[in-house]
């Protein structure tokens, strides 16, 4: 019995020194290839020169949907911040300004000659109006639509002032040579007759305007179209003449 207890440990410590030994070779010879072997060299990637670098945090200001696209005249000024959806059509001499969105992802928006949209301003469109009316949203020529205004399926006749602030629901109409105060809010279906000033919440008759009021209104709509030239000038879409104008700078030495 004691050999045997013998023999046993004798065969544990020899298996256990063996093991030692292989692990302390195979350290070794990890260690002596980590120090031979040479290091692969990384691959650099040159991006080329004529590479455009596109900036993926803009945003977009024509979004087509479906297959209705945005369509903007020629001399129309809209802002690069502006954001045109779907069914919109801005006419010649309009301008849409900073911060303004026109949805059009329901139904048409229509912005007509020398009219302007302002600042934040919100133009949509419903499926339906609850009026009969129609559903579109139409604001039509020599029209001024003042900053933060919110319109949703309405028409605005010919020469009309719309104050800032103001709020026009569905089915609403402001007949032509109208203004409506800033602040005010017209109800679904409410309708502004010609030659009259409203306001208030909701918005109620408040006086008949004078001719000289009248005549005045496209002409405010005439001003900020003749304001919104100096803009576009600044603003001039990509591919045309400033690039030649930056070049011949840098070729003079001037900071551009």
């Amino acid at each position: 019995m004691a050999t045997s207890l013998v023999r046993i440990s004798k065969r544990s410590i020899t298996s256990a020194v063996s093991s030692n030994l292989i692990r302390r070779y195979f350290a070794a010879e990890a260690v002596a290839v980590a120090t031979t072997e040479t290091p692969k060299p990384k691959s650099q990637v040159t991006p080329s020169p004529d590479r455009v670098k596109w900036d993926y945090r803009g945003q977009r200001q024509i979004i087509p949907l479906g297959q209705w696209l945005p369509k903007v005249a020629v001399d129309a000024y809209v802002a690069p911040n502006v954001v045109l959806a779907g069914q919109v059509t801005v006419w010649d001499g309009s301008s849409v300004w900073n911060g303004a969105v026109l949805r059009g992802d329901l139904n048409k928006i229509t912005v007509g000659f020398c009219s302007n949209v302002q600042e934040r301003c919100v133009v949509h469109a419903a499926w339906s109006s609850p009026t009969g009316l129609p559903a579109q949203t139409l604001i039509d020529r020599y029209v001024t639509v003042g900053a933060y205004s919110l319109l949703r399926s309405c028409t605005i006749e010919p020469e009309c002032i719309i104050g800032q602030h103001s709020i026009l629901m569905e089915g609403s109409l402001v007949e032509t040579r109208s203004i409506l105060e800033a602040g005010s809010v017209l109800p679904p279906g409410r309708r502004i007759p010609s030659g009259e000033l409203w306001g208030g919440n909701p918005a109620r008759f408040i006086r008949t305007l004078t001719n000289e009021e009248t005549l005045e209104i496209p002409k405010l709509a005439v001003a900020i179209n003749h304001l919104s030239g100096d803009y576009f000038s600044e603003f001039l879409p990509y591919s045309t003449i400033y690039l030649e104008v930056e070049k011949f700078k840098k070729s003079l030495g001037i900071s551009v």
